[in-house]
């Protein structure tokens, strides 16, 4: 893996996850434990290595400062030795076994138990956060001080006169360095296996993790009968790849289109970080012969808008209020849970993915941007779909975690109604989603707005709370929104409904003098320091 370059002297961003086992083998004596390491590439074990102590990592007799053997590693440690603290414990060691911060294991059960734990390892270059989540164990360092550009990464372990059994029964690794949006070119994280020769190579333009170079043959050479979708940058494919027995989704990008190109690479560098079980999970990149291609596990459901619309099944209003609580979740992660706010402009019912279970999962984040927690908004291109863009994103291009929650409450209500945000067909005073609901609660009918296909199947509390808390996502105002955190409060009934003007605000754009644009909304200046002013008035 390429852990920094020298020439820009930027870091990699990284994070591991792998399920363990520690056996004692009923042993009154047993050790010394397993270490996840970073060394420089080609490293090999040490020689005069016969005390457990080491974990493979150091000799016997330079087990607390060793410069010959450099490596970071985070130990798990079942056995006291001198320098260590007592009882079992995670560390993170630095050239020496002598970890330079610990953790007593906080588990219910002892390492050795021989019970599946499982570990989640990151790497923030930005902080150099070097952190085991699920102790809270973190460590602030600059990896370029001890390790080369280049390193090997795996799992270390060694025995002296007390022995123990550990087996790895699961393991994960994403990296990529920060890369220019226009630039393809994502650092591989790790060894790749060469189909044609079986011998292992390292590349660093060719893939982002192992299993991208099979992703074509799985695919069987993305054949329309596996297509599953058309994206606007590729279409999407069904594979099935051996390696992790399990099906996967395909997104061929077109590499011929920059805008392609600057998806892919949002992609990589930010969902490859997220970890929540309503996002999609991002499996793998690769990149090579002008192929950029992104790896997802696999939604056997499909997405919602298909169930929405256009499937013969209508999903059941248990499954809808599901999916819009998963949602919801999601948005909470992306705006409070994680290290930045991701605001991910382009939230529809197209890109909710459904699993085996109906449970919703959040994808396509290929127009996603990153801001920090306090500023919550970023000046940009104008990027998403009409119908779920707030009227403020239309006019100035601004994204933020309230036009997030707007389309939101656009997809809520579509959840609802089972009706699309812009109906051209349909009656005067309908075409427009919210607008029509809208309506509908001021005259004190609301619940008319329900889908039909529910056959007036649901709990009426369940229906009348979404459509209301829809509503108040999608308010004109982005400052009368709720924060998403409200929103789940009021979907869990754990707080009381907003009380909503019976008639629905009409933004009205006041203009400063200069430049003026047009927009369905209203007009704005652009090329100003001064921001629009909103004034919403009650018809």
């Amino acid at each position: 893996m390429q852990l920094w370059d020298k020439a820009s002297k930027n870091l990699t961003d990284f994070v591991t996850n792998f399920s363990f086992i520690t056996n004692s083998l009923n042993k009154i004596a047993y050790g010394d434990g397993i270490a996840f390491f970073l060394a420089p590439a080609g490293s090999r074990i040490p020689d005069n290595v016969t005390k457990g102590g080491s974990m493979g990592l150091t000799t016997d007799y330079e087990p607390l400062n060793t410069t010959v053997n450099p490596f970071v590693a985070v130990e798990f440690d079942i056995y006291k030795n001198p320098w260590d603290p007592p009882g079992e414990h995670v560390g993170v060691d630095i050239n020496s076994m002598e970890s330079v911060v610990n953790r007593t294991w906080w588990s219910a059960s002892s390492i050795t138990e021989g019970l599946k734990h499982e570990a989640w390892i990151s790497y923030d270059s930005r902080s150099k956060n070097n952190t085991y989540i699920r102790q809270r164990l973190s460590y602030v360092v600059d990896l370029r001080q001890y390790l080369p550009e280049l390193v090997t990464f795996g799992f270390s372990a060694a025995t002296g006169n007390a022995s123990a059994l550990h087996s790895i029964y699961s393991w994960s690794f994403s990296s990529t360095l920060e890369v220019n949006e226009t630039d393809p070119r994502v650092v591989a994280p790790g060894p790749t296996s060469d189909s044609n020769s079986g011998r292992k190579t390292s590349s660093k333009n060719k893939t982002g993790l192992m299993i991208g170079l099979a992703v074509g043959g799985v695919t069987n050479n993305f054949s329309q009968h596996e297509k599953l979708g058309e994206g606007g940058f590729g279409g999407v494919y069904k594979g099935f790849l051996r390696e992790i027995n399990s099906y996967i989704a395909v997104k061929r990008v077109s590499s011929g289109s920059q805008q392609g190109i600057k998806e892919y690479t949002s992609e990589v560098k930010i969902i490859s970080r997220l970890r929540h079980k309503n996002l999609v999970q991002l499996l793998g990149w690769c990149h090579e012969k002008k192929e950029l291609l992104l790896v997802y596990e696999f939604m056997p459901n499909g997405s919602l808008d298909f169930h929405l619309f256009k499937g013969k099944n209508s999903l059941t209003w248990t499954t809808r209020f599901k999916v819009a609580q998963g949602l919801a979740s999601a948005l909470l992660y992306l705006h409070e849970e994680w290290e930045q706010c991701v605001v991910h402009r382009d939230i529809k019912s197209s890109n909710v993915m459904l699993d085996s279970n109906f449970n919703a999962k959040l994808g396509d984040f290929g127009f996603a941007r990153l801001v920090d927690h306090e500023k919550g908004s970023q000046t940009t291109v104008l990027t998403g779909t009409m119908g779920y863009m707030a009227h403020e994103c239309v006019i100035t291009g601004r994204a933020s975690k309230e036009t997030n929650v707007y389309s939101f409450g656009v997809v809520a209500l579509e959840i609802a109604c089972g009706r699309k945000p812009i109906d051209p067909k349909a009656q005067e005073g309908r075409v427009n989603l919210v607008e029509w609901v809208w309506s509908l609660y001021g005259t004190g009918k609301l619940l008319e707005a329900a889908d039909l296909k529910l056959d007036s199947v649901f709990n009426t509390q369940e229906m009348e709370y979404l459509m209301i808390v829809g509503l108040w996502c999608a308010h004109p105002d982005s400052d009368l929104r709720p924060s998403i955190r409200q929103a789940i409060l009021v979907l869990k009934f754990e707080a009381p409904l907003p009380l909503l003007p019976l008639r629905m605000p009409v933004p009205m754009y006041y203009i400063p003098p200069g430049n003026m644009l047009s927009s369905p909304y209203g007009t704005a200046t652009f090329g100003s320091r001064r921001q629009p002013t909103v004034r919403f008035d009650i018809q």
